[in-house]
């Protein structure tokens, strides 16, 4: 099976451990982005994996394409030219104070890229699914006439589409956010959301949960799910449920509705590592279970347990095995030393 991603790859700056930007002398770099967790998680699964975007031809635009190389990404569709490389910089919260991301991405390469970059009949040649996120289009209308140029493709070649909403406040209006991807969900198989982005993207909002107090309504999300399903008629909508108690702890479940019956993963208690990255690894192990026919059941299980794993790893890339995934969701989460 072959997946195919679309977006943007940046530089992530962090400084070490739980130190605030301003008490930084020193920031770490890593890679990561929406897509391209997404397309690591699955190459870790064995899955061929397919990251597509654009990126510089410079020595730190060939540093982002070795990070995803040597995890196994195919990366000869990644389109090279511009300036730079997307930057976010990012402040790890601690207990009742959140983590801080700071944006550096305007006039990135792929913030820049034109539709001519990319020959999707080419890339999707001999693909089974293709993934995006909403962080994509909301880079600039030229990027989200791309992504529909991609959705319209795969969608006439008989391509499973998948969308996380990802809605960024930082990125565009909700307004913009809901034009744009109301143009997008026609194409779109499976739809994936967490508790605010349906609320903020559509305006569809789950009835008894407070985010801010990290109350959820399980029922709520059923309305949600079945509203978003009547609306654009999808095949699978699949919504993660995270409670958080503190930046460092969070109750951690999802439910996966497919037309006719919900169901609700186990819930996970987490202390956090690093929680960025959190709902793409989500999405990788529900398209792994989807692909390959896992039951709805096994598959939002298998997909909430990766996620889980991925709290517990610095970085924005989930480094996983399906193994240790299938560990978990089978109901080992002990944490005692394997010998």
């Amino acid at each position: 099976m072959k997946v195919v991603t679309f977006g943007e790859l940046m530089l992530r700056l962090a400084p070490d451990g739980y130190t605030r930007f301003l008490q930084a002398d020193s920031f770490g770099a890593t890679f990561g982005g929406g897509e391209a967790n997404v397309s690591v998680s699955l190459a870790h699964y064995g899955v061929d994996s397919c990251f597509v975007s654009k990126l510089p031809t410079h020595e730190i635009g060939q540093m982002a394409v070795n990070s995803l190389r040597k995890y196994g990404v195919d990366t000869k569709y990644i389109a090279r030219g511009g300036d730079r490389v997307g930057i976010y910089y990012l402040e790890k919260g601690a207990s009742q104070r959140p983590s801080k991301v700071i944006y550096d991405r305007a006039g990135s390469s792929i913030a820049k890229a034109q539709a001519q970059d990319f020959d999707w009949d080419t890339i999707f040649d001999g693909a089974d699914w293709f993934h995006f996120t909403g962080i994509t289009p909301a880079l600039n209308p030229t990027v989200a006439e791309i992504c529909e140029i991609a959705c319209r493709k795969a969608h006439s070649k008989g391509i499973t589409v998948s969308c996380d909403l990802n809605y960024r406040n930082k990125l565009w209006s909700k307004e913009a956010a809901r034009e744009t991807m109301t143009k997008l969900m026609p194409y779109v198989d499976v739809c994936i959301s967490n508790e605010e982005d349906a609320k903020d993207v559509f305006g569809i909002e789950a009835a008894g949960s407070d985010i801010t107090s990290g109350k959820i309504n399980r029922e709520g999300y059923q309305s949600v799910a079945k509203q978003l399903m009547d609306q654009f008629h999808f095949r699978y909508v699949a919504i993660t449920l995270r409670e958080s108690i503190t930046a460092n702890d969070n109750l951690w479940s999802a439910m996966l509705y497919d037309g006719s019956d919900y169901y609700f993963s186990k819930k996970y208690s987490i202390h956090i590592v690093d929680r960025v990255g959190g709902g793409d690894s989500f999405g990788a192990g529900l398209i792994y279970g989807l692909i390959n026919q896992y039951s709805p059941r096994d598959t939002i299980e298998f997909a909430v347990a990766a996620s889980c794993l991925k709290h517990t790893i610095e970085g924005d890339y989930n480094m996983v095995t399906v193994d240790e995934v299938k560990k978990l969701a089978m109901g080992d989460g002990s944490g005692r030393v394997q010998r």
